[in-house]
């Protein structure tokens, strides 16, 4: 995969250089490039925004650096040879955020992502681009940050996992929150390794019985335990047809009853306990 984020702060974006994302540059993996927009400048003051347009507070990035810089690394990528391009714009107007939407970019070959500041890039850039090529504008949460960069680092780890040869082990993200496929509506329960004491505190027996079966249900069960208590909107939103006997029977514990329409319901007497 390749990918080039057009920022006015690059050194925002050294993380990129250590962990799991370091790691997949160094193994050919991930080819990142990252890009100053006031190359793209031409005054004194390399400047790159403006007052908006019909008033109000704050500035408006400008087109013109946006579009040379955007122009040069499109042409970049194609002469290395890379090919398909997607812009992602990090926007707390935009698609939220999610796992699936993660695995969705880790298919993609090439990502270009234009983190904005002040009160974002002006309009025209985003319509521009779109006629090119596709353009997601992402959210990674329902509030608002300085600038996308952060958002950036938040995306690109997410994606960068998900990558062939990343992870040490291939099926470490299978039974991750949210992960594709029957954790799709659930949040991944408690993990537990050595000693098997600490601070007068053990771990669950059935982790030690060896019994793969008993092992993944408990693990399942935990995965609807935890979920029921933090997220009950996503059990609320699950299809019902999705989830087994056992599935349902744990459900029923936790308070939750298949509706006629495909979907759970919390009994009101699970609300109040």
């Amino acid at each position: 995969m390749r990918l080039d984020v057009v920022t006015i702060f690059p050194e925002y974006l050294e993380p990129l250089n250590v962990s799991l994302v370091g790691k997949a540059r160094a193994r050919g993996r991930l080819d990142v490039h990252v890009h100053d927009l006031r190359d793209w400048t031409y005054d004194r003051h390399n400047t790159v925004d403006d007052t908006p347009y019909g008033g109000g507070p704050g500035m408006v990035m400008k087109t013109e650096p946006w579009g040379e810089a955007l122009d040069e690394a499109l042409a970049d990528g194609y002469e290395a040879g890379a090919h398909s391009p997607v812009i992602v714009v990090p926007t707390p107007s935009g698609r939220p955020f999610t796992q699936e939407l993660a695995v969705e970019l880790s298919e993609r070959p090439w990502l270009i992502f234009t983190p904005a500041r002040y009160e974002g890039i002006d309009r025209r850039v985003t319509d521009e681009y779109a006629t090119r090529l596709p353009v997601i504008e992402v959210s990674i949460g329902d509030y608002v940050l300085a600038g996308g960069e952060a958002a950036v680092l938040v995306i690109t780890e997410a994606v960068a996992r998900l990558l062939p040869g990343v992870l040490g082990n291939a099926e470490s993200h299978r039974d991750d929150s949210f992960a594709p496929g029957a954790m799709a509506d659930l949040l991944e329960g408690p993990v537990y390794t050595k000693p098997p004491e600490w601070r007068g505190r053990g771990i669950p027996e059935v982790l030690l019985s060896g019994h793969h079966g008993r092992i993944a249900r408990w693990r399942r069960d935990e995965a609807f335990r935890r979920t029921a208590l933090h997220r009950p909107d996503l059990i609320e939103r699950c299809d019902a047809s999705g989830f087994d006997k056992k599935d349902r029977e744990m459900l029923s514990i936790l308070g939750w009853s298949p509706a006629p329409d495909g979907r759970f319901w919390r009994r009101p007497e699970a609300v109040e306990e």
